[in-house]
């Protein structure tokens, strides 16, 4: 089917902001001592919030305050973080600009909640590039679950087969494909990456090697 419409994800994909999520995790759960590195935190790259407080939370009960808090918690430390610090990864200008030139929607669905959202497509400055921004807070379950992508394609008012996602981790790549979506997978790690994310339709180093080859191959798949 011809691709109507692309969905980005968004941490990790338009804005370098895993390692502030990661910091801001690691500063708040040692106030209920559990104490994450970075490579605690990648185990839960791509869930929600508040799924990752319930990760971690089964694994180490604490007492103190509550799994809410925490989570509140985390997301005004990654507010005010990416308030001073975030930038955008590389290729978020070309690959908006040439989607300027295609018949199709663009939409955003990511996991984090509507306030990080917010201050990232307001520091970027491209919040209006979007026909539809929603976030995975609003379904029963986050990625790997396909609910986000499926509801997103819904207000689009487009097939899930005629969707083109772009994502960078793991969990966002299972939950595209379990949407029958096509899937430019951008991971971090590059080439370095997890031979998991074989799934994906196409791998790629970063959002400025898609061009005019690249869609038209991943439009006839």
């Amino acid at each position: 089917m011809v691709i109507k419409a692309v969905i980005f994800d968004m941490d990790g994909l338009l804005i370098d902001s895993e390692p502030l999520w990661q910091r801001a995790e690691i500063e708040v759960f040692r106030e209920v001592s559990i104490f994450l590195n970075h490579k605690l935190c990648k185990q839960t790259t791509g869930l929600r919030i508040d799924e990752v407080v319930d990760y971690w939370y089964n694994k180490f009960p604490w007492k103190s305050i509550s799994q809410r808090q925490v989570t509140e918690n985390i997301i005004k430390r990654v507010i005010d973080l990416i308030a001073q610090q975030g930038e955008p990864k590389s290729g978020v200008k070309e690959i908006i600009e040439f989607l300027k030139g295609k018949n199709v929607k663009i939409a955003l669905a990511s996991s984090s909640a509507y306030p990080i959202i917010d201050i990232v497509l307001n520091r970027l400055g491209i919040k209006e590039v979007f026909t539809e921004i929603y976030s995975a807070v609003e379904e029963e379950y986050g990625k790997p679950h396909p609910g986000v992508y499926l509801t997103t394609a819904k207000k689009l008012g487009v097939k899930p087969q005629e969707c083109l996602v772009l994502e960078d981790s793991l969990n966002g790549v299972i939950a595209a494909k379990a949407a029958q979506m096509k899937c430019i997978a951008i991971p971090e790690l590059f080439p370095d990456y997890n031979p998991k994310f074989i799934i994906a339709d196409l791998v790629m180093k970063s959002l400025t090697e898609i061009n005019e080859d690249i869609w038209s191959k991943i439009d006839a798949m």
